[in-house]
Protein backbone atom coordinates (compact mmCIF):
# COMPACT_ATOMS: atom_id res chain seq x y z
CA UNK A 1 0.00 0.00 0.00
CA UNK A 2 0.75 3.49 -0.52
CA UNK A 3 2.24 5.33 3.19
CA UNK A 4 4.10 8.60 4.06
CA UNK A 5 7.28 7.65 6.01
CA UNK A 6 8.92 10.04 8.56
CA UNK A 7 12.97 9.67 7.80
CA UNK A 8 14.11 12.23 9.93
CA UNK A 9 14.17 15.92 9.67
CA UNK A 10 11.74 17.73 7.06
CA UNK A 11 12.23 13.72 4.96
CA UNK A 12 8.89 12.37 4.49
CA UNK A 13 8.34 10.45 1.45
CA UNK A 14 5.66 8.40 -0.05
CA UNK A 15 6.57 4.75 -0.73
CA UNK A 16 4.96 1.19 -0.93
CA UNK A 17 5.03 0.06 2.20
CA UNK A 18 3.37 -3.61 2.92
CA UNK A 19 0.21 -4.08 5.13
CA UNK A 20 1.21 -6.06 8.09
CA UNK A 21 -0.73 -9.24 9.08
CA UNK A 22 -3.09 -8.50 11.91
CA UNK A 23 -2.57 -9.92 15.36
CA UNK A 24 -5.26 -10.91 18.09
CA UNK A 25 -7.42 -8.46 18.97
CA UNK A 26 -6.55 -5.96 16.60
CA UNK A 27 -8.76 -4.65 13.14
CA UNK A 28 -7.18 -2.86 9.83
CA UNK A 29 -9.06 0.32 9.01
CA UNK A 30 -9.21 1.35 5.55
CA UNK A 31 -8.84 5.23 5.93
CA UNK A 32 -11.41 7.60 4.54
CA UNK A 33 -10.37 10.85 5.63
CA UNK A 34 -6.41 11.84 7.12
CA UNK A 35 -5.45 15.43 8.24
CA UNK A 36 -2.75 17.42 8.92
CA UNK A 37 -1.99 18.88 12.33
CA UNK A 38 0.17 21.12 14.49
CA UNK A 39 2.06 18.22 16.26
CA UNK A 40 2.74 16.24 13.03
CA UNK A 41 4.05 19.59 11.42
CA UNK A 42 6.45 19.91 14.83
CA UNK A 43 7.78 15.75 14.20
CA UNK A 44 8.40 17.31 10.35
CA UNK A 45 9.93 19.89 11.52
CA UNK A 46 12.63 17.89 13.84
CA UNK A 47 12.48 14.88 12.66
CA UNK A 48 10.93 13.27 15.37
CA UNK A 49 9.29 13.01 18.87
CA UNK A 50 10.39 10.87 21.66
CA UNK A 51 6.97 9.97 22.82
CA UNK A 52 4.94 9.30 19.61
CA UNK A 53 7.48 8.56 16.14
CA UNK A 54 10.93 7.39 16.17
CA UNK A 55 11.65 7.46 12.52
CA UNK A 56 11.92 5.37 9.95
CA UNK A 57 8.26 5.10 10.63
CA UNK A 58 4.97 5.63 9.05
CA UNK A 59 3.76 8.99 9.60
CA UNK A 60 0.30 11.03 10.77
CA UNK A 61 -2.27 10.53 13.36
CA UNK A 62 -5.24 11.98 12.44
CA UNK A 63 -8.23 9.60 10.77
CA UNK A 64 -11.16 8.44 10.58
CA UNK A 65 -12.32 5.44 8.37
CA UNK A 66 -14.17 1.37 7.52
CA UNK A 67 -13.39 -1.30 9.16
CA UNK A 68 -11.48 -4.32 6.47
CA UNK A 69 -10.41 -7.01 8.37
CA UNK A 70 -10.99 -8.40 11.99
CA UNK A 71 -8.82 -10.74 14.42
CA UNK A 72 -10.82 -11.68 17.45
CA UNK A 73 -11.26 -8.29 18.97
CA UNK A 74 -12.85 -7.61 22.07
CA UNK A 75 -16.16 -6.41 21.81
CA UNK A 76 -16.95 -3.06 22.10
CA UNK A 77 -18.41 -1.46 25.37
CA UNK A 78 -22.11 -2.12 24.58
CA UNK A 79 -21.12 -6.29 23.81
CA UNK A 80 -22.01 -6.31 20.30
CA UNK A 81 -18.96 -7.41 18.00
CA UNK A 82 -16.43 -5.33 15.63
CA UNK A 83 -17.64 -5.71 12.31
CA UNK A 84 -16.45 -5.50 8.76
CA UNK A 85 -18.17 -2.07 7.07
CA UNK A 86 -18.01 -0.93 10.54
CA UNK A 87 -17.55 2.83 10.66
CA UNK A 88 -15.13 3.86 12.84
CA UNK A 89 -12.54 6.63 14.52
CA UNK A 90 -9.22 5.82 16.39
CA UNK A 91 -7.59 8.43 18.54
CA UNK A 92 -3.79 7.93 18.51
CA UNK A 93 -3.14 6.64 21.86
CA UNK A 94 -4.53 4.13 24.37
CA UNK A 95 -3.33 4.28 28.15
CA UNK A 96 -2.56 0.88 30.09
CA UNK A 97 -4.74 1.09 32.75
CA UNK A 98 -3.05 -0.20 35.43
CA UNK A 99 -0.34 2.21 36.27
CA UNK A 100 -0.67 4.88 38.97
CA UNK A 101 -2.30 7.73 36.56
CA UNK A 102 -4.42 5.38 35.33
CA UNK A 103 -5.51 4.33 38.35
CA UNK A 104 -6.18 8.08 39.34
CA UNK A 105 -8.32 9.27 36.40
CA UNK A 106 -5.54 11.27 34.33
CA UNK A 107 -4.81 8.37 31.66
CA UNK A 108 -3.36 11.28 29.67
CA UNK A 109 -0.38 10.95 32.07
CA UNK A 110 -0.10 7.20 31.64
CA UNK A 111 3.62 5.78 32.18
CA UNK A 112 2.83 3.62 29.46
CA UNK A 113 0.69 5.48 26.65
CA UNK A 114 0.90 3.49 23.46
CA UNK A 115 0.98 5.61 20.56
CA UNK A 116 -0.47 4.87 16.71
CA UNK A 117 0.55 6.61 13.67
CA UNK A 118 0.42 5.66 10.53
CA UNK A 119 -2.87 7.85 9.49
CA UNK A 120 -0.94 9.20 5.72
CA UNK A 121 -1.68 5.60 3.97
CA UNK A 122 -4.20 3.21 2.33
CA UNK A 123 -5.16 1.48 5.61
CA UNK A 124 -3.88 1.21 8.76
CA UNK A 125 -3.63 -1.65 11.72
CA UNK A 126 -5.59 -0.62 15.17
CA UNK A 127 -3.69 -2.46 18.06
CA UNK A 128 -5.54 -4.59 20.42
CA UNK A 129 -5.34 -2.02 23.32
CA UNK A 130 -6.91 1.17 21.25
CA UNK A 131 -9.35 -1.03 20.11
CA UNK A 132 -10.35 -1.53 23.68
CA UNK A 133 -9.65 1.77 24.70
CA UNK A 134 -10.18 4.38 21.90
CA UNK A 135 -11.72 2.71 19.05
CA UNK A 136 -15.30 4.50 18.54
CA UNK A 137 -18.02 3.48 16.04
CA UNK A 138 -19.49 6.12 14.12
CA UNK A 139 -22.83 6.68 13.46
CA UNK A 140 -24.48 6.32 10.24
CA UNK A 141 -24.75 9.95 9.13
CA UNK A 142 -21.26 10.93 10.63
CA UNK A 143 -18.81 12.39 7.87
CA UNK A 144 -15.68 10.76 8.59
CA UNK A 145 -13.86 14.26 7.41
CA UNK A 146 -16.24 15.49 10.64
CA UNK A 147 -14.95 12.20 12.46
CA UNK A 148 -10.93 12.59 12.04
CA UNK A 149 -11.47 15.98 14.51
CA UNK A 150 -11.80 13.85 16.77
CA UNK A 151 -7.99 13.72 18.45
CA UNK A 152 -7.61 17.09 18.48
CA UNK A 153 -10.89 18.06 19.80
CA UNK A 154 -10.72 15.85 22.57
CA UNK A 155 -7.11 17.71 23.88
CA UNK A 156 -9.16 21.04 24.06
CA UNK A 157 -11.91 19.05 25.85
CA UNK A 158 -8.95 18.05 28.01
CA UNK A 159 -7.75 21.79 28.31
CA UNK A 160 -11.19 23.21 29.02
CA UNK A 161 -11.95 20.43 31.70
CA UNK A 162 -8.86 21.67 33.33
CA UNK A 163 -9.49 25.24 33.24
CA UNK A 164 -12.98 24.43 34.34
CA UNK A 165 -14.13 27.05 31.66
CA UNK A 166 -17.99 28.42 32.24
CA UNK A 167 -20.25 30.89 30.55
CA UNK A 168 -19.93 34.75 30.93
CA UNK A 169 -15.90 34.05 31.04
CA UNK A 170 -13.64 36.81 29.73
CA UNK A 171 -11.15 34.32 27.59
CA UNK A 172 -7.98 35.26 25.79
CA UNK A 173 -6.79 32.41 22.97
CA UNK A 174 -3.01 33.16 22.02
CA UNK A 175 -3.19 31.51 18.70
CA UNK A 176 -5.26 30.96 16.25
CA UNK A 177 -4.24 27.71 14.50
CA UNK A 178 -6.57 24.32 14.61
CA UNK A 179 -6.21 24.33 18.56
CA UNK A 180 -7.08 27.88 19.27
CA UNK A 181 -10.02 27.49 16.65
CA UNK A 182 -11.28 24.89 18.28
CA UNK A 183 -10.85 26.58 21.98
CA UNK A 184 -13.03 29.20 20.32
CA UNK A 185 -15.49 27.15 19.29
CA UNK A 186 -16.22 25.49 22.47
CA UNK A 187 -15.77 28.24 24.57
CA UNK A 188 -18.63 30.00 22.25
CA UNK A 189 -20.81 26.88 22.80
CA UNK A 190 -19.91 27.30 26.64
CA UNK A 191 -21.44 31.06 26.73
CA UNK A 192 -17.87 32.78 27.39
CA UNK A 193 -16.65 36.28 25.47
CA UNK A 194 -13.81 35.30 23.40
CA UNK A 195 -10.61 37.44 22.52
CA UNK A 196 -8.38 35.82 19.73
CA UNK A 197 -4.86 37.10 19.15
CA UNK A 198 -2.71 35.48 16.18
CA UNK A 199 -1.78 35.47 12.57
CA UNK A 200 -2.98 34.86 9.26
CA UNK A 201 -6.21 35.93 7.70
CA UNK A 202 -7.77 32.74 7.05
CA UNK A 203 -7.21 31.63 10.20
CA UNK A 204 -8.72 35.02 11.83
CA UNK A 205 -11.28 35.14 9.55
CA UNK A 206 -12.19 31.65 10.86
CA UNK A 207 -11.91 32.69 14.54
CA UNK A 208 -14.38 35.67 13.75
CA UNK A 209 -16.95 32.51 12.12
CA UNK A 210 -16.63 30.79 15.35
CA UNK A 211 -17.52 33.46 16.88
CA UNK A 212 -14.57 35.67 18.80
CA UNK A 213 -16.17 39.11 19.86
CA UNK A 214 -12.25 40.72 19.34
CA UNK A 215 -9.49 39.25 17.14
CA UNK A 216 -5.95 40.85 16.52
CA UNK A 217 -3.76 40.00 13.68
CA UNK A 218 -0.06 39.97 15.77
CA UNK A 219 1.62 39.69 11.81
CA UNK A 220 -0.16 43.08 11.21
CA UNK A 221 -0.40 45.40 14.16
CA UNK A 222 2.71 44.86 15.95
CA UNK A 223 0.74 46.92 18.80
CA UNK A 224 -1.21 44.20 19.58
CA UNK A 225 0.02 43.11 22.62
CA UNK A 226 0.08 46.81 23.79
CA UNK A 227 -3.73 47.01 22.72
CA UNK A 228 -5.02 43.70 24.68
CA UNK A 229 -2.83 44.71 28.08
CA UNK A 230 -4.32 48.37 27.96
CA UNK A 231 -7.88 46.97 27.70
CA UNK A 232 -10.15 44.40 30.55
CA UNK A 233 -8.35 41.75 31.80
CA UNK A 234 -9.22 38.53 30.96
CA UNK A 235 -10.64 35.66 33.24
CA UNK A 236 -8.71 32.82 31.53
CA UNK A 237 -5.94 32.91 28.62
CA UNK A 238 -5.19 29.93 26.49
CA UNK A 239 -1.45 30.24 25.24
CA UNK A 240 -1.95 27.85 21.87
CA UNK A 241 1.38 29.08 20.53
CA UNK A 242 3.90 27.05 22.32
CA UNK A 243 6.76 29.39 22.20
CA UNK A 244 8.56 30.80 25.84
CA UNK A 245 7.74 34.47 24.92
CA UNK A 246 4.10 34.08 24.25
CA UNK A 247 4.05 31.71 27.85
CA UNK A 248 5.43 34.63 29.66
CA UNK A 249 2.51 37.02 28.34
CA UNK A 250 0.18 35.37 28.83
CA UNK A 251 0.88 35.72 32.34
CA UNK A 252 0.99 39.41 32.15
CA UNK A 253 -2.75 39.62 30.46
CA UNK A 254 -4.99 37.72 33.27
CA UNK A 255 -6.96 39.32 36.00
CA UNK A 256 -6.01 38.80 38.94
CA UNK A 257 -7.80 35.95 40.42
CA UNK A 258 -7.30 34.33 36.73
CA UNK A 259 -6.21 31.11 35.28
CA UNK A 260 -3.58 30.53 32.16
CA UNK A 261 -3.35 27.23 30.74
CA UNK A 262 0.16 26.64 29.01
CA UNK A 263 -1.56 24.47 26.12
CA UNK A 264 1.06 24.97 23.33
CA UNK A 265 4.10 23.25 24.31
CA UNK A 266 7.33 24.79 23.64
CA UNK A 267 10.68 22.95 22.34
CA UNK A 268 12.60 20.85 24.68
CA UNK A 269 14.83 22.41 26.67
CA UNK A 270 13.32 26.24 26.72
CA UNK A 271 12.47 27.80 29.30
CA UNK A 272 10.38 30.36 30.99
CA UNK A 273 10.97 33.42 33.50
CA UNK A 274 7.98 34.77 35.46
CA UNK A 275 7.53 37.80 37.91
CA UNK A 276 6.56 35.69 40.89
CA UNK A 277 5.48 38.85 43.11
CA UNK A 278 2.87 39.39 40.32
CA UNK A 279 1.80 35.31 40.07
CA UNK A 280 1.73 35.54 44.54
CA UNK A 281 0.17 38.44 45.26
CA UNK A 282 -2.34 38.09 41.87
CA UNK A 283 -3.11 34.50 43.11
CA UNK A 284 -3.08 33.17 39.73
CA UNK A 285 -3.59 29.48 38.86
CA UNK A 286 -1.04 28.83 36.26
CA UNK A 287 -1.58 25.18 34.90
CA UNK A 288 -0.51 23.05 31.19
CA UNK A 289 -3.25 20.60 29.93
CA UNK A 290 -1.29 17.49 27.81
CA UNK A 291 -2.87 15.17 25.17
CA UNK A 292 -6.67 13.49 25.95
CA UNK A 293 -8.61 10.97 28.17
CA UNK A 294 -10.68 7.91 26.95
CA UNK A 295 -13.19 10.42 28.69
CA UNK A 296 -12.03 13.52 26.49
CA UNK A 297 -12.20 11.54 23.30
CA UNK A 298 -15.99 9.95 24.03
CA UNK A 299 -17.12 13.97 24.91
CA UNK A 300 -15.36 14.93 21.56
CA UNK A 301 -16.88 12.49 19.36
CA UNK A 302 -20.30 13.88 20.84
CA UNK A 303 -19.66 17.61 20.19
CA UNK A 304 -19.19 16.59 16.69
CA UNK A 305 -21.87 14.30 16.14
CA UNK A 306 -23.75 17.17 17.78
CA UNK A 307 -22.55 19.11 15.00
CA UNK A 308 -21.37 22.15 17.39
CA UNK A 309 -17.76 21.05 15.53
CA UNK A 310 -18.12 20.46 12.08
CA UNK A 311 -14.94 20.06 9.36
CA UNK A 312 -15.89 22.90 7.26
CA UNK A 313 -14.74 25.57 9.80
CA UNK A 314 -11.63 23.94 10.28
CA UNK A 315 -10.30 22.03 7.10
CA UNK A 316 -9.49 24.77 4.61
CA UNK A 317 -7.63 22.55 1.86
CA UNK A 318 -6.82 19.31 0.45
CA UNK A 319 -4.19 17.00 -1.42
CA UNK A 320 -3.29 13.92 -2.43
CA UNK A 321 -1.34 11.83 -0.52
CA UNK A 322 1.46 11.90 -3.01
CA UNK A 323 1.83 15.62 -2.39
CA UNK A 324 2.10 15.29 1.22
CA UNK A 325 5.96 16.22 1.51
CA UNK A 326 5.89 19.72 -0.50
CA UNK A 327 2.18 20.65 1.43
CA UNK A 328 4.19 19.77 4.69
CA UNK A 329 7.38 21.67 3.13
CA UNK A 330 5.17 24.70 2.53
CA UNK A 331 3.27 24.52 6.39
CA UNK A 332 6.93 24.75 7.57
CA UNK A 333 7.58 27.95 4.90
CA UNK A 334 4.65 29.29 6.86
CA UNK A 335 1.35 28.30 4.81
CA UNK A 336 -1.30 29.62 7.18
CA UNK A 337 -3.39 26.97 6.02
CA UNK A 338 -5.97 25.58 9.16
CA UNK A 339 -6.05 21.90 8.37
CA UNK A 340 -5.80 20.03 4.78
CA UNK A 341 -7.96 17.12 3.93
CA UNK A 342 -5.43 14.17 2.89
CA UNK A 343 -6.90 12.07 -0.07
CA UNK A 344 -5.01 8.63 0.67
CA UNK A 345 -6.78 6.84 -2.04
CA UNK A 346 -5.62 6.97 -5.30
Amino acid sequence: MKAAVLYGKEDVRIEDVASPSLNAGEVRVQIEAALTCGTDLKVFKRGYHAKMIVPPAVFGHELAGIISEVKNPKPRADGTDWRIGDRVVAANSAPCGGCFYCRNHQENLCDDLLFLNGAYAESIVIPARLVEKNLLLLKPETEFLDAALVEPLACVVQGITDIQLRAGQRLLVLGAGPIGLMFVALAKHLGCLVTVVGKGERRLQAARRLGAENVLDVGRNAEAASAISSGPMFDVVVEAVGKPETWETAVRLVRKGGTVNFFGGCPSGTTVSFDTALIHYSNLTLLASFHHTPRTIRRALEFIESEIIRAQDFVDGQCALSELPERFKSMAAGNHAVKTFVQVKS
